[in-house]
């Protein structure tokens, strides 16, 4: 990832910066929930383009013509243009809804050539269920920016007031390994409350390494600056272990329902608001942030499923960064069930053997099969309100997958005895 994450140190005067940032953070992380899109309502950058922004048509759901429907945020660093509007037709349904995020630290001309590429698309405007972030973060890897990004985004999905039942989070580097109508057949049969996120309480090495460490964003209060920062002195600068609520680690990669995507954003309860301070200064807290929410609320724990949709191959021991998947990673794709999986490389072949044996599209123009879209061509499909189009689903072998692994992770032996231990 092209976002850079540097660790820097702090001299003598360091710990007045740490506690002056440190507070100046907090409250800059939480103005992300208060103040959920000037994205939306502000001025556009000329540099970029917002696609669409909410209108009088806006107010109110529109009656549900699928079972389900999901809103995907798809997020892109610096030389993922290309891949990021790849991604989106290869995921592209018009029951759904998208949002493109393209960091900040990508040159104006890239996110110029996103617009172009997700703008000459015809079919997005027709069923204007497609937006670009007209004034995108600077993001952290690793970084509590990264965390704010998925809940900024979360906002504004929630904020255009279209119907959907689950909040996914991809990267430019994921691919599907299922059709949107495999997943709307798999899913029209599970409860709506259900979240799909990765979780233990066994943190192991990270208590040491992410969760005890404070840290400092940079992004969150410098222009231009996305860097970590924390002090030389480790040993004086380690939290206490929480007490007031139990920790929780797992995949930075979720699929949230809409009653936890309303929470975490508005916190009636205060807990969503109060985590999101204490992992302003944690190290990846991405990898905690909904875990602990979802596991110290009474109304969600029972709700969470251990499991985070995706396929990724680790090394062994595990390092910071999953294994790239090629052709030879195949056939445990698909063995998994699991509708999506990372990480890719830009162009590698097997994106091409997906798209042409699962997506069943011949080149990346197209657009996935499913029963708005079952021609083929690059330039049909464009009307997905056509009679005999709208509504119509038509999953195929990997709704079966899904299906069969959902059946093995919601099984009593697997569900409970999994759930928030």
């Amino acid at each position: 990832m092209a976002m850079r994450a540097r660790v820097m140190g702090l001299g003598g005067g360091g710990r007045r910066e740490l506690l002056v940032s440190a507070t100046f953070t907090a409250l800059l992380v939480a103005s992300i929930l208060l103040l959920p899109s000037l994205l939306l309502t502000g001025p556009r950058p000329k540099a970029w383009l917002l696609l669409s922004s909410p209108s009088s048509s806006d107010s109110g759901e529109q009656p549900p013509v699928y079972p389900v429907s999901f809103a995907y945020l798809i997020s892109a660093s610096t030389g993922d243009a290309a891949r990021a509007a790849r991604l989106l037709a290869a995921l592209y349904h018009p029951g759904n809804s998208y949002l493109l995020h393209l960091d900040r630290e990508a040159p104006p001309e890239e996110h110029r050539r996103l617009a172009e590429l997700v703008s000459g698309r015809g079919v997005y405007a027709r069923a204007g269920n497609v937006w670009i972030v007209g004034k995108p973060n600077l993001v952290t890897y690793r970084g509590p920016t990264m965390l704010t990004t998925t809940l900024h985004a979360v906002a504004l999905l929630l904020r255009l007031r279209r119907r959907w039942d689950w909040f996914v989070n991809l990267s430019a580097s994921d691919y599907p390994l299922v059709t949107q109508d495999d997943m709307i057949e798999a899913f029209a049969g599970m409860p709506r409350d259900l979240n799909f996120i990765q979780h233990t309480s066994h943190l192991g090495w990270k208590i040491k390494k992410r969760a005890r460490p404070v840290i400092l964003d940079t992004a969150l209060y410098e222009d231009g600056r996305a860097e970590l920062i924390r002090p030389v002195n480790i040993s004086t600068n380690l939290r206490r272990f929480p007490t007031a609520f139990k920790l929780y680690t797992g995949s930075a990669w979720t699929m949230l329902s809409r009653p936890f995507a309303e929470y975490v954003t508005m916190g009636y309860d205060n807990l969503p608001r109060t985590l999101l301070l204490y992992h302003a200064n944690i190290v990846s807290s991405p990898e905690f942030y909904f875990q602990t929410v979802a596991c110290n609320s009474r109304r969600f724990r029972n709700a969470t499923v251990n499991h985070d949709l995706h396929y990724i191959r680790w090394d062994t021991p595990p390092k910071q960064h999953p294994l790239y998947l090629t052709s030879r990673d195949y056939r445990r794709m698909l063995l998994s069930g699991a509708p999506f999986a990372r990480k890719f490389r830009d162009g590698d072949p097997v994106l091409d053997r997906i798209d042409r044996d699962i997506l069943r599209r011949q080149d990346p123009a197209q657009f996935a099969y499913g029963g708005w879209c079952s021609e083929g061509g690059a330039e049909l499909c464009g009307n997905p309100q056509e009679a005999g189009r709208k509504g119509s689903v038509k999953a195929g072998s990997g709704s079966r997958r899904l299906k069969a692994m959902l059946r093995k992770a919601l099984a009593p032996r697997n569900f409970r005895k999994q759930q928030c231990r």
